[in-house]
């Protein structure tokens, strides 16, 4: 039965290995081989088994003979019992031989047709016998092994089961509208996804590193500690994958980050989104990670805290997305990677060098690409390729050249290879750049610079910074620091800005990055706040960024005078300054008007930086210098107003006079400056003086004293009829010219302008708010018309009640030209409205017809319009019987 299975089972494989190809078929010959040779040995075995068989089949023939002689009385039983057992012995014989013949026959046609092809070839060259080689059976590369195909299996099983058991949660009702509209959007710049993920992972990064500062155990060890970003590709399967190292997310931050938003500038933004298309607002409002379903139908998110487990986070962008815990993918150990199965319009991201060139603009953390990269492996050269290199050699060389090879034997005896080009993986470190704070300013290129600070305030625009400032402190406190002055404001600087002061630093609009040696890290960040060095840092850097903006101003030629205009422009690089201080001050002159505010200390120094218009600027910037280089011989105080717009200051009736004797007025439009001149008091030792309130002093005039004394009686009587309106004073007016009237406030009162700010406050308390008002005083223009005539109405009789309607008016109508908000805006319609009747005729009794007899005359007209149309509708019906 052993033989017969082997014969099968070495048939079976010959006949298989004709229809194999030809490294299969090389290893089942093998295999025959050597199941031959066993099979050689084992037939080698049989006839000698056989005779040792029959010699005892033989002896024990003998034995049952002789007992068979001494028993003749049971012969017919002995001799039917040898006979029987004779039979069993020469057919057992008869039958190994046949095997045997068998396995000769099926063994010798093989080594026939070797030997044979062996002589035809070569008579003298010995027959090899069989060698197994070693690669014989290897699976080549690139091919899948059933282990392979089984694991896919696997994990394709793993997911679906993870998936199925996966919870599952709808997107917030604004990140599906916002979804959609960058998903449906044209933008042909699809970049802005890498850089809102590298973003969020250098994010990630400066939490944990900053968790480190106080607690090492949380970076881990290994790998875990490195502070990196790795992307990856697959360009099989079409997938985008970055990781980093950063403080990861729990269950509840993947819920919570890539869910919903919780900022209040969602609808903003949303709405914004749609009308501009701009795609740098996603960074700005946080929603960035929403842009890789720009190149992406599906996203995995798998991430791992220190907190929690490790979660998946997957969506295909349709409403919703699931999350469950991650029980088949590599451990991360600590951090987040996402997975971007992107779309077939998007396969260029899976180019090595378009991500190399994007990536490399992240500078603070070191980040890898999973690259491709050729080198050179030495492999043993083809035996039948050496002997022809060898031979034609041989037949072309020289005899000079057979002498040299005399001395190369031993040369020749080692192992002949050749080098062949191999495409291995490896991680490439795309930015290993030595921190620039740390290097010598003068080694520091201006492209280093700007690319470092794109990467420090995630500001991946193409503009430069304004400027910028590398030093190094030091002292009993030694810090290297790099300032930055950003080209564009953050649209959220003001949005918070009591509420959460975090830095100095954000007062006055630097971006940089500070890092000092000497401050204490083994202690709590409240601490550490309140260190003394830190104190140190923050005086020098406000000093450091006060010289960086003022740097800004003096290298800008528009900001010199004529004269120093000229020595400037000499400079080739000149026009590049030109027009950078006004494009500072659009951006961030807020901040120094509340540094102005909030900084006793640098108060000066700040109001050096402000930047303002006048009434004689014709629309540019001017400082307070140059304002009081222009000032007139005799002026002792610094001429401004508040307001709403430009253009309302500059049809004010506090300017009147003011312009027609040629001085220069400050024009503040912004709601801050009103807070700003309550802290600003003086500047070179002049005085600042708001026009709209009373002590205005522009030069005396020989004629106010008549004057005075000529209105007088109207003054008095004026203020009389106005006491229940909260006025002080009735004064002859010096800074009117063309209007009748106007009203100012006490000195040490709010302005109209402050008072309208205040009331639009949403807590405000008018009842708290009265004591600062302050005092009002109607000043009169004695030159103008109606003055004289009020004044002689008034001298004739003061009792008159048409001359009473007629101030009340005026005052009213000077409140409002003044910026004041009247308290009883319907008292003032009916005197316009009495005024109007005058100035037409009407007499005041006139009444206004009753809201009934109004109703009846409709109804009249409406019943004479429906008998008008029932006639008309009766007409042609009388038509169509006369017809009939």
């Amino acid at each position: 039965m052993v033989l017969r299975e082997a014969e099968a089972d070495l048939r079976r494989r010959r006949f298989d290995s004709d229809a194999m190809p030809t490294d299969a078929a090389a290893a089942h010959f093998v295999a025959v081989i050597a199941s031959h040779q066993r099979l050689r040995g084992f037939a080698r075995d049989i006839p000698r088994k056989a005779g040792n068989q029959d010699k005892r089949d033989d002896r024990r023939g003998e034995d049952e003979d002789a007992a068979a002689a001494e028993a003749p009385a049971s012969g017919e039983a002995v001799s039917f019992h040898s006979s029987n057992h004779q039979q069993q012995i020469r057919m057992r014989k008869w039958t190994i031989s046949v095997l045997f013949l068998l396995c000769l026959l099926f063994l010798f046609p093989d080594q026939g047709r070797k030997i044979h092809a062996n002589a035809k070839g070569d008579s003298d060259a010995p027959v090899d016998p069989p060698k197994v080689e070693e690669k014989i059976g290897a699976v080549p590369n690139g091919l899948s092994t059933d282990s392979d195909v089984s694991k896919r299996e696997a994990e394709s099983m793993s997911r679906r089961t993870l998936r199925a058991n996966a919870e599952k949660f709808e997107f917030q009702a604004e990140v599906s509208r916002l979804m959609d509209i960058i998903i449906n959007s044209l933008y042909s710049n699809k970049d802005i996804f890498l850089r809102e993920l590298i973003s969020n992972a250098s994010d990630a990064l400066d939490k944990i590193r900053f968790l480190s500062l106080t607690d090492k155990e949380v970076l881990g060890e290994g790998d875990n500690a490195k502070l990196e970003m790795q992307i990856k590709l697959d360009k099989e399967k079409k997938i985008l994958s970055i990781r980093d190292r950063g403080i990861g997310m729990t269950k509840e931050d993947l819920i919570k980050n890539l869910g919903t938003i919780a900022k209040s500038g969602t609808s903003a933004f949303v709405e914004k989104m749609q009308t501009s298309g701009d795609l740098n607002l996603i960074g700005q409002f946080g929603v960035g990670f929403y842009s890789v379903y720009l190149v992406s139908d599906y996203v995995e998110v798998i991430s791992k805290h220190n907190d929690d487990k490790q979660h998946v986070w997957e969506s295909k962008a349709d409403g919703a997305f699931a999350i469950s815990e991650d029980e088949w993918n590599e451990p991360l150990g600590r951090g987040t990677e996402i997975r971007l199965h992107l779309r077939d319009e998007a396969q260029e991201y899976l180019d090595e060098y378009k991500l190399k060139e994007l990536v490399k603009r992240s500078f603070i953390f070191p980040s890898h690409l999973w690259a491709s990269k050729e080198v050179d492996e030495e492999v043993p050269a083809d035996e039948d390729e050496s002997v022809l290199m060898r031979k034609y050699v041989s037949e072309n060389k020289s005899s000079e050249e057979e002498e040299e090879d005399t001395d190369k034997d031993e040369d020749e005896k080692k192992p002949k290879t050749k080098t062949v080009k191999k495409t291995t993986y490896e991680w490439e470190l795309l930015n290993d750049v030595k921190a620039i704070w740390l290097r010598n300013p003068k080694e520091v290129s201006d492209e280093e610079y700007t690319k470092f600070y794109h990467s420090l305030a995630k500001d991946f625009g193409d503009e430069r910074p304004l400027t910028w400032s590398h030093f190094t402190a030091e002292g009993d406190v030694e810090f290297n620091a790099v300032l930055f002055v950003p080209p564009k404001a953050p649209h959220d600087l003001y949005d918070s800005y009591y509420k959460s002061k975090n830095s100095n630093l954000k007062l006055y609009v630097r971006r940089g990055l500070v890092d000092s040696d000497t401050s204490p890290l083994n202690v709590s960040r409240e601490m550490l706040q309140q260190h003394s060095s830190l104190k140190t840092i923050k005086k020098k850097l406000i000093r450091k960024a006060l010289d960086m903006i003022r740097k800004i101003a003096d290298e800008d030629p528009d900001e010199s005078s004529d004269k120093d205009k000229k020595d400037i422009e000499e400079y080739s690089d000149s026009r590049d300054k030109k027009g950078q201080y006004v494009k500072f001050w659009n951006e961030f002159g807020r901040s120094i008007k509340l540094g102005v505010i909030e900084d006793a200390t640098n108060r000066n120094r700040l109001a050096k930086l402000l930047r303002f218009e006048t009434n004689k600027s014709d629309g540019k910037l001017t400082s307070l210098d140059q304002y009081i280089s222009r000032m007139k011989s005799g002026q002792k105080d610094i001429f401004y107003i508040t307001g709403t717009s430009k253009e309302q200051l500059e049809k004010s009736p506090f300017l009147e006079r003011l312009t027609k004797k040629n001085y220069e007025v400050i024009l503040f439009a912004d709601p801050v400056d009103e807070y700003m001149m309550q802290y600003l008091m003086d500047y070179e030792d002049k005085k600042f003086q708001n026009v709209s309130k009373e002590g205005l002093k522009i030069g005396k005039d020989s004629k106010d004293k008549k004057l005075k004394e000529s209105f007088k009686e109207l003054t008095k009587w004026w203020k009389g009829a106005l006491a229940s309106e909260n006025v002080d004073d009735v004064k002859i007016s010096n800074r009117l010219s063309g209007s009748p009237c106007v009203v100012v406030t006490s000195k040490y009162g709010w302005s109209a302008n402050m008072e309208r700010i205040m009331q639009s406050q949403t807590l405000s308390d008018a009842r708290k708010q009265a004591y600062m008002r302050g005092k009002r005083v109607l000043e009169i223009n004695p030159r103008h018309p109606i003055i004289k005539e009020l004044r002689e109405r008034v001298v004739k009789d003061p009792e008159d009640e048409s001359v009473k309607q007629t101030a009340q008016l005026m005052y009213q109508t000077a409140l409002l030209e003044s910026g004041f908000i009247l308290n009883d805006p319907k008292d003032f319609a009916s005197r316009i409205y009495s005024s109007v009747k005058n100035s037409l005729r009407i007499s005041l009794d006139a009444t206004v017809e009753e809201e009934d007899d109004i109703e009846e005359a409709e109804a009249k007209s409406n019943t004479k319009e429906t008998g008008s149309s029932s006639k008309s509708e009766e007409a042609p019906k009388d038509d169509v019987k006369d017809e009939l």
